[in-house]
């Protein structure tokens, strides 16, 4: 074998809420404003990066974990005010099922 596959590889990053590594696509890209954390769903906004689950109890743990400080390399406390109304608005209502 050549040890070339036919499957395109795919980037993985870790969700710095609940520490699970997951296709790129799957996660929300999160960057640094001034003192806030801001969404970044396009990618481009300059800087380190950070990933996240776009769903709130990832987000909760970030933000219990202090990942955000860590992931941007920082001594502070980032606002995430911004950051939490973009992952309400876009988190998938939960279904449950009637018996």
């Amino acid at each position: 074998m050549s040890g070339r596959t036919r499957s395109l590889a795919c980037p993985e990053r870790t969700c710095v809420g609940c520490r699970e590594r997951v296709a790129k696509n799957d996660l929300l890209r999160v960057a640094v404003s001034g003192d806030a954390c801001v969404p970044d769903p396009r990618g481009t906004l300059p800087g380190r990066g950070a990933h996240l689950h776009p769903d709130l109890v990832c987000f909760d743990l970030a933000v219990r974990r202090r990942a955000f400080s860590r992931a941007f390399r920082s001594k502070e406390a980032f606002d995430t005010a911004e950051l939490r109304r973009y992952v309400e608005q876009h988190t998938k209502p939960v279904e449950v099922a009637a018996p």
